[in-house]
């Protein structure tokens, strides 16, 4: 992604449903909106991410996920982010 930032492009997408959910302290998201700014990969990942959000939304209403399946879904996007990481080292 992004190279040269004050944050770390991997922990921003990592931590974009805490932001998008309002789940991190004015601080954090903050600084995840900053980098989020100024970081056009990590934007372009940031609006997957809002879509995929805004799909299941719609499908879902207003019913919010029990949490163990939130958790759940954090841990496999916690995985993608490093697959991607080793897809990118292999790739140079």
């Amino acid at each position: 992604m992004g190279d040269g930032h004050r944050v770390d492009c991997h922990s921003v997408i990592a931590e974009v449903y805490l932001y998008l959910d309002l789940e991190c302290d004015d601080h954090r998201r903050d600084t995840i909106r900053d980098h989020l700014d100024e970081c056009s990969p990590c934007l372009r990942e940031y609006g997957i991410e809002q879509e995929v959000k805004i799909l299941v939304a719609r499908c879902c209403g207003d019913e919010r996920a029990p949490e163990a399946l939130r958790e759940r879904l954090r841990a496999k996007l916690k995985e993608f982010v490093v697959d991607a990481e080793a897809r990118e080292y292999l790739a140079e």
